[in-house]
């Protein structure tokens, strides 16, 4: 089980993130495109994911934890219930949502 501090310690961890507000609550940016933040629903994180096939992939794969809604249907994140990812879990989707993020030049520099 993991929690809103889990999300911005292991976010503010990725190379060149800021937190500003986004639609009201945390949101997590690189170079200014934003690639997580805190959904206004308590416990949920939406987090980017870089093709509507990863996002699928992810929801088939548990629906416990993860989980879109119709104003999400044609985007490429994904809802994640915190409390059913643990430290690890949380921290890889974190880093995969950075990586879609993040400018091509900035993920060479890191790679």
């Amino acid at each position: 089980m993991t929690t809103e501090q889990d999300v911005r310690r292991l976010a503010l961890d990725l190379p060149e993130v800021i937190e500003r507000p986004s639609w009201g609550t945390p949101g997590f940016y690189v170079r200014g495109r934003i690639f997580a933040r805190i959904h206004e629903a308590p416990g949920i994180l939406i987090c980017w994911r870089s093709s509507l096939e990863e996002r699928e992939a992810l929801l088939q794969s548990d629906p416990v934890k993860f989980f879109t809604t119709d104003h999400f249907r044609d985007h490429t994140s994904v809802l994640v219930r915190l409390d059913h990812v643990d430290a690890q879990e949380l921290r890889e989707l974190l880093q995969e949502a950075w990586e879609a993020r993040a400018p091509k030049r900035l993920r060479d520099q890191l790679g």
